[in-house]
């Protein structure tokens, strides 16, 4: 039996451990460095509502990144959505934009689907609900708006509300390669097209006339050993490395990256970051934080590394941290490694591993002998960083760059189909392509076995349209 001391000594020790664990799950949820502490950050995942999505699960630490107010409702949640994601449905000319739902002529409708907010359909912590695009809305929501659209296309008729946004027809927000005109345009396209090159990068040719870029630090002047520091020469194997890359081509010296100035002092960075590369390498550098590899970088917390994704990786590169200098390498920045051996270094998933048996591989082999020109052959950087246009907000001069959110034409894959898929194929082939999800793994090895009607029933509607005017001209006749 427990004598008064005992139990008094007991609950002393109780207090003291509830209130230590409740200091600490405090200060892992109301520190705003928890997220990048090593010994808060558990604390924070010990209290994360449900499992977050793949498009964000990275950062799920990170809360105040979507929930900057405490409290604040679904519009400070809006908010945080359009600060990631704004530009992205700017630069796909969103299809269904807040301003349709909130025309007075679509309140009854806006009253079924709040479509005024992202988290209508996109909802975190909620695994249970949530599709692998990170949609939480039931599959039939078109019906809200559309369900007469059998009345005005007969082709619809008997299609069930859940097949709307199947490959090759219809996307919520990005429409861009399937819209009618579009898919029109397109009708009757052979499997290969006569061109098949990606778009050839021209930022040295346009370096120069580029707002922002630090003309008086690299004048675009060929280097040579003797115009790099004192610091480069210890080791020769670096020296030889910078001499073979652009950089040297364009007069950028070891100090362009590895030095540093603060409060007036010039000093030496061992180990440049990605903020050393947006110097002359802005858009890329914005894009790799978009994307999934940079991303917690991004929200201030440690790098990626390939142990910490969700879809299968080499055990070897687990703790490898990701930053430009992953896949570039630290002085040779080697293009057409990033493009490849970069990728497969840590992916491990069968559709990387099918790629060196894809016909694909076959002519980024061609490329790499010579026998195609620069963009003729096909690696993985071809499809999941795609050549952009790019202009300096206001600025007049075009560039073509690397996209390097990679995952910015992944999700809907049909993203993909204008930027890249149809540099070499006809639509018709490259969207049955991207619906066979076993064509798909096996990295496009064979042709596609699935046939989206897309292409023919805008075929279908344009003799509609041509029997018709011919019919009224007829008429018109007699």
């Amino acid at each position: 039996m427990a004598t008064p001391k005992s139990r008094r000594i007991f609950w002393i020790w109780w207090g003291i451990l509830t209130v230590t664990v409740a200091g600490y799950l405090s200060a892992g949820l109301l520190l705003k460095s928890a997220a990048g502490n090593p010994w808060l950050s558990p604390a924070r995942s010990m209290l994360l509502p449900g499992k977050t999505s793949h498009g964000h699960y990275q950062i799920e630490l990170a809360c105040e990144s979507c929930h900057a107010k405490p409290f604040a409702g679904r519009e400070a949640l809006q908010e945080a959505c359009v600060r990631c994601h704004g530009q992205e449905l700017k630069d796909a000319v969103d299809k269904h934009p807040q301003s349709k739902f909130t025309d007075p002529r679509n309140a009854e409708l806006a009253e079924k689907l709040d479509a005024t907010l992202c988290v209508t359909c996109h909802v975190e912590h909620r695994p249970e609900i949530t599709r692998p695009m990170g949609v939480t809305l039931a599959g039939d929501f078109c019906f809200h708006c559309h369900q007469d659209i059998a009345k005005d296309r007969p082709s619809h008729k008997g299609m069930g509300f859940d097949t709307c946004n199947s490959a090759g027809c219809h996307k919520f927000h990005d429409n861009r390669a399937l819209y009618e005109d579009f898919l029109a345009k397109h009708i009757g396209e052979p499997a290969v097209l006569g061109r098949t090159t990606l778009p050839k990068r021209n930022f040295r040719d346009v370096a120069a006339d580029f707002p922002g870029y630090p003309a008086d630090r690299f004048p675009l002047k060929p280097q040579t050993v003797p115009d790099a520091p004192v610091e480069l020469m210890k080791s020769k194997d670096a020296a030889a490395d910078w001499l073979a890359t652009a950089h040297a081509r364009s007069g950028v010296n070891c100090s362009g990256c590895h030095e540093a100035e603060t409060a007036g002092k010039q000093f030496w960075v061992r180990k440049p970051d990605h903020k050393v590369c947006a110097t002359c390498h802005e858009p890329e550098a914005k894009g790799f934080l978009a994307g999934k590899h940079g991303m917690r970088l991004a929200e201030g917390l440690s790098p990626m590394t390939p142990g910490q994704a969700r879809q299968p990786m080499h055990s070897k590169v687990r703790g490898t941290e990701l930053s430009c200098t992953s896949c570039h390498g630290a002085h040779r920045f080697d293009t057409k490694k990033a493009a490849v051996e970069a990728c497969t270094g840590c992916h491990r998933d069968g559709h990387t591993a099918a790629y060196e048996k894809s016909p694909h591989y076959a002519l980024w082999k061609k490329e790499l002998a010579g026998e195609l020109p620069p963009g003729g052959g096909v690696s993985c950087a071809s499809c999941h960083l795609p050549r952009d246009e790019y202009r300096e907000p206001g600025g007049s001069v075009k560039r073509v760059l690397v996209q390097h959110n990679q995952n910015d034409n992944l999700r809907p894959s049909e993203k993909m189909l204008r930027p890249v898929c149809m540099s070499c194929h006809g639509l018709g082939f490259a969207t049955d392509a991207l619906a066979d999800a076993k064509l798909v793994a096996d990295n496009f090895l064979g042709k596609p076995r699935a046939s989206i009607k897309s292409l023919d029933m805008v075929a279908d509607r344009l003799k509609e349209i041509e029997e018709g005017r011919r019919q009224k001209n007829v008429g018109a006749k007699k």
